[in-house]
């Protein structure tokens, strides 16, 4: 069903096109940053250590339906965080045979050190922008995300092909 709203397909044209170009360009530098952390963490490993950040300890079933992934994508995606020791895991404090995933130490410090040189790569990207338009952006590309996220969940999307959210 075309949901194209007479008038607006030159408009809706050139979103798509800049919708797709912002997707490449975005894994291409992985937006990750400036300085020695460039680059330096993966979208996955910087999504499962900033939701572990946010949301605190939890198991393996609660940080996929937390992140829209399946459990096996969690746990292939953090074995590597917890050998490097970014995360911990323990046996959860009321049933002993559940895992809980926590940001160590160490991974909470790395998690800060990418989140600053992601936000001075963001700062100078938008250093001509007014804090009006950085909010505006930040509005309108939360919005979209919400939209893409609600679309993958009414459609069935597998969450293997679903992509992780923030």
């Amino acid at each position: 069903m075309d949901m194209t709203i007479a008038g607006d397909t030159g408009l809706l044209d050139v979103l798509q096109h800049e919708v797709a170009v912002f997707a490449r360009r975005a894994e291409q530098t992985r937006l990750g940053g400036v300085g020695q952390v460039r680059n330096s963490m993966d979208r996955a490993a910087y999504l499962l250590l900033n939701r572990l950040d946010l949301e605190g300890p939890m198991g393996v079933k609660a940080l996929a339906a937390s992140m829209g992934i399946d459990s096996s994508t969690v746990t292939r995606q953090v074995a590597p965080l917890v050998d490097t020791g970014l995360v911990k895991r323990t046996s959860h404090p009321e049933d002993g045979r559940a895992v809980v995933l926590q940001l160590s130490p160490r991974g909470l410090s790395r998690l800060g050190e990418v989140r600053c040189s992601r936000r001075q790569l963001v700062a100078e990207l938008t250093t001509d922008w007014t804090p009006e338009e950085r909010q505006a952006f930040c509005t309108l590309l939360t919005r979209f995300n919400v939209a893409l996220s609600a679309r993958q969940n009414t459609q069935g999307v597998p969450a293997s092909e679903a992509r992780p959210e923030s």
